[in-house]
């Protein structure tokens, strides 16, 4: 068995999209998951499966999902193993005077191709850092996420790839519910 993250996309935020976290639980339970665990409202959930193909495990959620509850969202699956990288090449963490509060990684559906990586780059104007790795973005918003311009759409649009946010304890802490070791990763400060 190997062990895997769920990220959903745009629901439980703002009163949009109501979803019961043990409902998701239970219907990642009823696709023969094992060890489901949910962290947060926000539709993040962590457990084992057989199958190790990405795809197959996003298809089958999103499939199911939009079956149970009516509609249909984007649906990221993250190996354990992606997520340890992932930690791992935060370029932030090394930057002592960025606070973990204000780092956001935005997980894409796919790569964002030159293309898009270019406009994006071309069209933010703001005081926030970006740094763009495979399938992730890393965010720094000096100023916080509320009234940045710098939005998931803002980013969707340019790059023409979907993603869903999460903020840097978040990443920490479903890192700590894949239970890998993180002693060789930077430790982040508790701000």
């Amino acid at each position: 068995m190997a062990t895997f993250v769920t990220l959903f996309r745009a629901i439980n935020v703002g009163g949009n999209n109501p979803v019961k976290m043990p409902v998701l639980k239970e219907m990642h339970e009823a696709l023969g998951f094992k060890k489901v665990s949910s962290y947060l409202q926000t539709g993040n959930l962590v457990f084992e499966s057989t199958e190790t193909d990405l795809i197959q495990l996003a298809n089958q959620i999103k499939k199911e999902f939009e079956k149970t509850f009516g509609f249909s969202t984007e649906v990221l699956v993250r190996s354990a193993a992606e997520l340890k990288e992932l930690f791992k090449k935060n370029p932030f963490l090394e930057r002592p005077e960025k606070e973990t509060k204000w780092i956001i990684v935005i997980f894409l559906s796919a790569s964002a191709d030159e293309q898009g990586k270019a406009a994006l780059l071309k069209a933010h104007a703001g005081p926030e850092e970006i740094f763009i790795a495979d399938k992730e973005l890393y965010i720094y918003y000096p100023e916080g996420i509320g009234r940045s311009k710098l939005s998931n759409t803002f980013i969707e649009k340019n790059l023409k790839v979907s993603g869903t946010g999460r903020n840097w304890n978040t990443v920490t802490k479903l890192l700590e519910m894949t239970k890998q070791e993180v002693t060789d990763c930077p430790t982040p400060d508790k701000a």
